[in-house]
């Protein structure tokens, strides 16, 4: 992990501390000519080990997705699929040679992927969304068809693949918002800009959440937290209720205790009715 700026200083620092033939640099001015050349150096040393850093992580995920047959071979193949291309024969890749960029773009629906193992033998989860403008979407019946064949085809022999690809689980937060009446009127209108600044907050820590990640109710009361006139924020009680693929409606709400993954990768609130305003 790459180091902080303060943390390479200090070890230069340290260095010079030890180096009888540097004893004259004791200077403890922030504009002390020698601490800023330290400075200089420390941050292209950061600058450099960031790189280094990320550079690795590219390495690794390469190396991932060059393991056919893994989870992230399976990922990397999901969000390659292209809605409407045929495989060119006895290969796992699309005929797009006439296509431009822009349609063959366009025809990868898959936005989101996460793959995990079942607890059935040989079983991989695959959880997929589209996305309409800023609001993830399952894939249409058509597309779902489509992926199904293209992910049968690039598999490997003897591995079960269960695609899930519902609508978004429904989330119900049951909570009070302390406000700063200097700038949240009872109904949570910014009394500055206007708008619904909590509401705002909620819909934009749900899409930041990773998807298929986990919802940690804490860490959601955190992020309210530092929303302009919100002194502090509280959880009353959180719901949710996943599709039924077989009945083809939602289930009931079930309590959230303290954590939770949605079956379908993502949530999306049901409404804001139980949000009250509180002083």
């Amino acid at each position: 992990m790459a180091r902080t700026v303060t943390a390479i200083q200090q070890e230069i620092f340290n260095s010079i501390a030890n180096n009888p033939d540097l004893t004259d640099l004791n200077s403890t001015s922030k504009t002390a000519i020698y601490r800023l050349f330290v400075f200089v150096v420390s941050y292209a040393i950061m600058v450099l080990e960031l790189l280094f850093e990320q550079k690795e992580k590219e390495i690794i995920a390469a190396i991932n997705t060059q393991k056919r047959g893994n989870a992230p071979w399976y990922k990397d193949m999901a969000l390659k699929f292209q809605y409407g291309f045929e495989l060119i024969y006895d290969t796992d890749t699309f005929a797009n040679l006439d296509a431009t960029q822009e349609v063959i773009e366009a025809s990868k629906i898959i936005k989101y992927c996460s793959i995990k193992p079942s607890s059935e033998t040989s079983t991989l989860i695959v959880k997929v969304a589209s996305e309409s403008g800023d609001s993830l979407e399952p894939l249409t019946d058509d597309e779902k068809e489509s992926f199904l064949a293209y992910m049968e085809e690039i598999k490997y022999e003897g591995v079960k693949l269960r695609v899930v690809n519902n609508p978004a689980d429904k989330l119900l937060l049951n909570m009070q918002i302390f406000r700063d009446v200097l700038v949240l009127d009872d109904q949570g209108n910014s009394k500055k800009n206007g708008g619904q600044p909590v509401e705002t907050a909620i819909n934009e820590y749900m899409k930041a959440l990773p998807f298929d990640g986990e919802l940690v109710l804490n860490d959601l009361i955190e992020h309210l937290r530092a929303v302009d006139g919100v002194s502090n924020a509280n959880i009353i009680v959180a719901t949710s209720k996943k599709y039924d693929v077989i009945t083809h409606a939602y289930g009931e709400f079930e309590p959230i205790n303290v954590r939770t993954i949605p079956e379908s990768g993502y949530f999306e609130i049901e409404n804001f009715n139980s949000v009250v305003y509180v002083v």
